[in-house]
Parts: C-alpha cells; sequence; structure tokens
C-alpha cells in the first residue's frame, strides 16, 4: 500500500511561520544563556511568579473533589476567555462547490459562527448510506491552514476509513486572512486587537469550534454520539482546549503541543495558544484532566520544541491520569511518543486512526491503522473563495475586534453629575487596579540612594521582590530644587527623540529623571520581538500569570515615585510624568490610581484601543486583556485623573497615524466632558506638537512647582 510522503521544502510562507513559533523559543533559551543578569532577571521573576502560584497544587483524592474542582476549573477558563455568548447566531450553510473523489467527496462549506462571522470550512464525506462518526480536523501553524498537505491527509486518510470530517479554518487564518490569499499568521498584532475587548483568540477558537461541531451534528450523514477532534501544533493547542471543554467530543487527540504552561515561560508561542491568568489558577494537567472519562490520546514528537517535549508532556499527563484512574478508566488515556520532529506525520497519523476508530466505531483495541494511498489536492483546489474571489465585505479578525469594541464604548455608562462621576470612577479604578492590571500597589518596595555610585545613578528601585529597577538623574551636578518630573519612554534612552526631549526639558530649568521600566530598555529580553510585537514574549508570559506587562509597569512607575519622594528629589512636591509614545498609556493608568501624579503629558501615544488593522508601532504590554470592556476606551482611563493637568499631544490612531485636531476632540470627547463637569475645563489639552520645544511649552513653568 503506497504512503504519502509530505514536505514543506519550496514552501517558504510555511517554513517562516513554523521558524518563528517553533525555533525561536529554542534560540531564545540559548541566548539568554548568553545575556547579562539584567536581561535574565524578568525570565526569572516570571518563572518565580509561576512556580509560586502553582506551589499548592495537589492531585484530587477523591472523584468528589475532582468534581468540585472540575466546576471551578471550567467557570474560571470560561471568564478568562471573556465568556460565550447565551444566543448563538443561525450557521446558515452554504454549499459552494463539491469535488468528487474515489471513496470520499469534498465540500466546500462556509457557516456562521458569530453574527457576519463566517467559517471557511472543506467537509470529507465518505461512501456509504447511514450515519458516520465524525471529526473535526483543526489546522496548526502552516501557511495552508485547512487547505496545507498535512491537514489533507489526515483528512482523507479519515474519510477512507469511514468518517464524516470538517476541516475548518481558524479565525484570522487561512482563508480568513486580512487579505484574500492564503499564507497569513494570525497571531502577534493582529490577534492583540482582540485583547483590550477581553475575547483572547484561545476562547474564540474554542467558541467557533463549537459551532462547528453544531454544523457537523446537523448534517445527516453525521452520528451526534460519535465525535472526534484533533489537531497539531496550534491545532493540537485548539484540540485540547475544545476537547476539554466541550463533552461532545468523546475522542480528543492533541498532536505536538501539549507540555505545561510554565514551560510557555521563556519560549515564544502564538496569541492563539494564550489563556490569560491560566498560571493563577491551573497547569495544564487539569486542562487535560477535563477530557476524563472521554478518550485522550496525547502525541509527542522526541525533537519537538522544549515547551511541548516528551518531559513537559509527561508532567501534565501524570495529573490527568490521576482523574482517569478515579473514574476508573485509565485505558482510555494513552502518551503516544514517536521519534520525529514538530509534526504530524503518518506514523502520528497511523496511531491517530486506530484510537479513533476503537473509541468512536467500537473497533479494534486502538493500534495502529495503515493509511490508505492518497491523492493530495492543490491548496487553490480546496479553497471557498479561491483566488480573490472572498467578498468584500468580509470581516476580518481585527474588524471583529473593532465592532465588538465600538459596542462596548456606545453602552459605556457616561454620569449624569459630577457626584455620579465620583461615584463611578471608584468603581472604574478598583476595577483598573485589581481586575485588569492584576494590582499595582509595589509590593515590599524598596529604593536605595547611589548617588555618587554611578554617574548620574540616583536610586535603586525595587517594586516588588526579583524586580530591581535603576532612577537615574539626566541632569549633571547637584540636583536642582524644582519639583521632579520622570520622563518614561519604553524604548530606553537609546531613542533620539528621547534623548533631545530630556535635553530640552533640562534647559528650561526642570530636573529630569529617568527610568528603565522591567523588560524595557536595557531590561528587554533578547528576541522579544516578533512581528509588529517589539516585547512579544515578555508580554505574553506576563498574560499568563494574570499580571500583565501594563500593571506591572504601572507598579514600576508607581514605586519610582514613592523613591522620589521618599528619598527628597521631588522636594515633597508632587510628580510630572512626560511619557513619549506607547509609555503613554503606562502614564496614564498610573496616574488615574496615583494621585500623587500632578500632571501628566503623553506625547503621540495611543488614543483609542479601536482599530479595525493590527497595531502598529504599539506595545504588546499596554494591551491588558479586557481593559476596554471592564473600564473603557482611553479617554475613559484619562477622565480619571481628573481634575488634576493633563496634557495630551500629537495622539495617534491604532496605525500610529497622527490624529487630526477634530478627530482628537472627537476621541476624548469624554475625558473633556468630565473635567468641564469636575469643573477643570482648563486642566486638560488636546493638541499637536511637532518638536520637543513646542511639547516643553504646551505646561506652563509653574506646573512643575506645584
Amino acid at each position: 500500500m503506497a504512503k504519502t510522503k509530505l514536505c514543506s521544502s519550496g514552501r517558504p510562507g510555511t517554513l517562516r511561520v513554523l521558524l518563528t513559533i517553533l525555533l525561536l523559543p529554542m534560540l531564545s533559551l540559548v541566548a539568554s544563556a548568553q545575556q547579562s543578569p539584567p536581561t535574565q532577571s524578568f525570565l526569572q521573576f516570571v518563572r518565580h511568579q509561576a512556580a509560586q502560584m502553582r506551589e499548592k497544587d495537589r492531585p484530587a483524592s477523591t472523584l468528589e473533589e475532582w468534581q468540585q474542582r472540575r466546576t471551578q476549573l471550567r467557570s474560571q477558563l470560561e471568564a478568562a476567555w471573556g465568556g460565550f455568548p447565551a444566543d448563538h447566531a443561525p450557521l446558515e450553510p452554504r454549499l459552494l462547490e463539491t469535488l468528487d473523489r474515489e471513496g470520499y467527496r469534498v465540500e466546500k462549506i462556509v457557516f456562521q459562527t458569530l453574527p457576519n462571522v463566517w467559517m471557511t470550512a472543506n467537509a470529507y464525506v465518505p461512501e456509504g448510506n447511514g450515519r458516520h462518526p465524525a471529526v473535526l480536523c483543526v489546522h496548526g501553524h502552516w501557511a495552508g491552514a485547512k487547505q496545507d498537505p498535512h491537514v489533507q491527509a489526515r483528512c482523507i486518510g479519515l474519510a477512507k476509513l469511514g468518517f464524516f470530517v470538517l476541516a475548518v479554518d481558524a479565525m484570522g487564518a487561512g482563508e480568513r486572512g486580512l487579505g484574500k490569499g492564503l499564507g497569513e499568521y494570525h497571531g502577534e498584532m493582529v490577534a492583540a486587537t482582540l485583547w483590550p475587548i477581553g475575547r483572547p483568540l484561545s476562547g474564540l477558537q474554542v467558541y467557533e469550534n463549537m459551532r462547528a461541531v453544531d454544523y457537523m451534528i446537523s448534517r445527516p450523514e453525521v452520528d451526534a454520539d460519535r465525535l472526534g477532534i484533533t489537531g497539531a501544533s496550534g491545532g493540537g493547542n485548539q484540540t485540547m482546549y475544545a476537547g476539554a471543554w466541550d463533552e461532545r467530543f468523546k475522542a480528543v487527540v492533541p498532536v505536538c503541543s501539549v507540555g505545561n504552561y510554565q514551560a510557555y515561560l521563556g519560549a515564544a508561542c502564538c496569541m492563539c495558544e494564550v489563556v490569560p491568568g491560566a498560571l493563577s489558577f491551573t497547569e495544564e494537567g487539569d486542562i487535560l484532566s477535563l477530557v476524563a472519562p472521554r478518550a485522550l490520546m496525547v502525541v509527542s514528537a522526541t525533537k519537538d520544541a522544549f515547551q511541548f517535549s516528551v518531559d513537559e508532556a509527561k508532567k501534565s499527563i501524570t495529573v490527568a491520569r490521576q482523574v482517569f484512574l478515579l473514574h476508573e478508566c485509565e485505558s482510555r488515556l494513552r502518551h503516544a511518543v514517536f521519534e520525529s520532529p514538530h509534526d504530524y506525520n503518518q506514523e502520528m497519523r497511523e496511531a491517530m486512526y486506530g484510537w479513533m476508530t476503537l473509541h468512536l466505531k467500537g473497533e479494534g483495541d486502538g493500534s495502529p491503522i495503515a493509511e490508505a494511498a492518497m491523492q493530495l489536492e492543490d491548496p487553490e483546489t480546496l479553497r471557498c473563495y479561491p483566488g480573490e474571489s472572498r467578498p468584500d465585505d468580509w470581516l476580518t479578525l481585527p474588524q471583529f475586534a473593532a465592532r465588538e469594541a465600538s459596542r462596548l464604548i456606545a453602552d459605556w455608562p457616561v454620569s449624569a453629575s459630577a457626584a455620579d462621576w465620583k461615584e463611578q470612577s471608584k468603581s472604574l479604578r478598583r476595577k483598573l487596579d485589581d481586575v485588569v492590571l492584576g494590582g499595582t500597589s509595589p509590593r515590599n518596595a524598596a529604593a536605595s540612594p547611589k548617588n555618587g555610585t554611578s554617574p548620574g545613578l540616583l536610586l535603586e528601585v525595587t517594586p516588588e521582590p526579583g524586580v530591581q529597577l535603576e532612577l537615574l538623574d539626566n541632569v549633571p551636578g547637584e540636583m536642582k530644587s524644582n519639583a521632579e518630573v520622570l520622563l518614561l519612554n519604553l524604548d530606553g534612552e537609546s531613542s533620539s527623540e528621547f534623548r533631545k526631549l530630556s535635553e530640552v526639558i533640562e534647559s528650561s530649568g526642570r530636573c529630569v529623571a529617568t527610568i528603565d521600566l522591567r523588560a524595557t530598555g536595557r531590561h528587554s529580553w533578547p528576541s522579544d520581538k516578533i512581528g509588529r510585537a517589539p516585547d512579544h514574549n515578555s508580554a505574553e508570559w506576563s498574560l499568563w500569570l494574570g499580571r500583565p506587562l501594563l500593571g506591572q509597569w504601572v507598579m514600576d512607575v508607581r514605586a519610582a515615585v514613592n523613591a522620589l519622594q521618599k528619598h527628597g528629589h521631588a522636594g515633597g512636591r508632587n510628580v510630572i510624568i512626560i511619557a513619549d509614545g506607547p509609555a503613554g498609556v503606562v502614564a496614564l493608568c498610573a496616574a488615574a490610581l496615583d494621585d500623587r501624579i500632578q500632571h501628566i503629558v503623553t506625547i503621540g501615544s495611543l488614543s483609542s484601543f479601536v482599530c479595525d488593522t493590527p497595531y502598529e508601532g504599539q506595545r504588546l504590554g499596554t494591551l491588558a486583556n479586557g481593559i476596554l470592556r471592564d473600564v473603557g476606551d482611553i479617554q475613559h482611563i484619562a477622565a480619571l485623573i481628573a481634575p488634576r493637568r493633563l496634557t495630551v499631544l500629537s495622539p495617534v490612531n491604532g496605525r500610529n497615524e497622527r490624529l487630526d485636531e477634530a478627530l482628537m476632540k472627537q476621541t476624548f470627547k469624554t475625558t473633556a466632558d468630565i473635567y468641564s463637569q469636575l469643573g477643570a475645563a482648563s486642566e486638560f489639552t488636546v493638541s499637536s506638537a511637532e518638536t520637543a520645544e513646542e511639547i516643553v511649552r504646551n505646561f506652563p513653568h509653574d506646573s512643575a512647582a506645584q
């Protein structure tokens, strides 16, 4: 029986994606070993935080104990994913074309998962009458998505064995990208547009795969009681979560994707794999345990990346095995290990065929089943919308995020009076601090005066154990006696614009202090940049902890303010913060929570989280999960600073384009209204500024001495 060999040679898009997702984690780990302690400290910090969060984990000793944990875990997962719609949009499936093949047919289908959000799919329908067991095949980070040879092969193999198979494109990938061609990557700043609305891609994938099941069981060819799911890499991740969550799946086979959450810390992973805050309430072993007593086979490769390695997978499988034992069904859990790199090769597929045949057909003993000869299709042949034929009004991932964000803003409660705002603002501050940012009050903070030990070094600041920062004085000689200006830039002092601004502020007679916040400037993580996100990996590691970088950065700023006031450098007065670029979001949040910050100036900072294209020129770390949903947009956060002075200069949209005067005023209308409501309209300014000199002129000299 002939066997098909799959090869990715000649597919530069595929190789590029695989290198990004798989090789960079390993390269980052190698690079980290060669770095000086300041660059290693952030990874050490997040790993220590994660270990502390999970140090008391113990396996359930009884089935009743597990059931209680299971109920709580499902509630926590659903909250992390932003919840699922109570009312489902009608599927409205459309059959676009049918391809007749030997032993099966391929149907090109689209159906609706959310209002005006359409999923492209290929159904592989086996010959024969009656209802068939069915398998949902979800793709990983191969450029062809559902059309890719890696996905085609298992779909055809299953169809030839009598399974109905549905292969789907995930949101933002395959035929559902920003453009109409194949090969786009749905991670980094594409998927980042979902974070502010609190709907991470991992959760959307779970929901859309549930809708795919809804479609499958609507088919007369499908037996709804015999469903399975499988996928590799990012598709294996989808398999694990959908299989854990949706109990309609009776057999679950994640491939080259299972490890444990703590193994992600130090690696680069896709945004679709991140469950915000997961490490604060669970580990991956408990996710696998949710499958019990249904059938679960985990497939691992000996030459895979560390986070998916055999040993890391064993840690999670050991936890799950205890739950399968409590259910008295240990035989339904299997760990299949193959001598292979990251893949879903023929040997792995044959193991999956045997597992699905046993648990969905009740045939055999689960041993591998040889794969039949097959003819793969040209990917273009399988497309629902070949070439440029996809409808022009197709809703892309960022457009979906922007639509949902706009709805949230429209529903934002507007206060009717200053008294109403006083109560509303208290609630919003609590949510911003505790719910969204994970707590920003410095923890056992310390600051040590270091004058004379190093040129320009004022203080060593420790916002919390494990994080050490340096507060620098940019003015040679003795400190000036007027109020302190804290200048923030997330790119560090290497920025020429930053240095120019610092010089101009100093020449105006103000003392300037600077600080590289954790994971920025001299503390930046090597190889942190992925695509449009300069802080991709450090931001993701923080999200796993439920402590977004934005919250950690706000803590750093508040610790710096503590240090400046405690050690007399601010002369006992309140502090002015001038924030350049993406640091403006940090400064606004810090000032919203800390009234010692008397005046905020943001320059070229983000004006709104709403963006219907991938973010450009922004920081992933400033996009805290659920910030727009739970607190509001930038203008609402800015309003929390009222009635203190706020100067917003040359704000930009999510594409890093400057707003014109009319759009500035429209975008910050709520901020202006709140300032007026509090009788402080003159304290809020939004305008353009082209040069450093203009920027400094925009805040009066006497504000520095308040």
